[in-house]
């Protein structure tokens, strides 16, 4: 017989099962940052080049000539922004955030320098949440 301080077989294996299953949680949290981080820093860039773009055709009136070289930033844009997207929501459902958390990343992808602020914030609430649940 055992004491009652000192866990039982049962017990233990449960334990053990918990913790793996935990660990096999926070990294899949962490990937999906990482995924996140490196796609709110392209998605922002190629908005800047898009902006830059815009500003050439309907500002500066570039000669067309010149224009014809970019007229694949829209549509890269449009595909990166896609794939951000998947990432947003992925990195979203895995830390259990808020509605008005999601729309807020998926408007960092459309308004100018918005990816760049909102990565950092939501980096840093998401590093603290990954921390707080290993220490559980």
């Amino acid at each position: 017989m055992t004491s009652p301080t000192e866990p039982t077989a049962d017990e233990a294996t449960t334990s053990e099962a918990a913790l793996a299953a935990r660990d096999t949680i926070i990294r899949a949290a962490q990937g999906s940052l990482k995924r996140y981080r490196v796609m709110a820093y392209v998605t922002g860039v190629m908005l800047l080049v898009l902006v830059v773009e815009m500003a050439m055709k309907y500002v500066f009136k570039v000669d067309d000539d010149i224009m014809r070289y970019v007229t694949w930033i829209p549509y890269a844009h449009g595909w990166i922004y896609v794939v951000y997207l998947v990432t947003v929501v992925d990195l979203w459902s895995k830390m259990r955030w808020t509605v008005s958390r999601l729309v807020v990343m998926v408007l960092g992808g459309v308004v100018p320098v918005m990816s760049f602020v909102v990565e950092k914030r939501v980096h840093a609430d998401a590093e603290a949440r990954v921390a707080a649940a290993r220490t559980v």
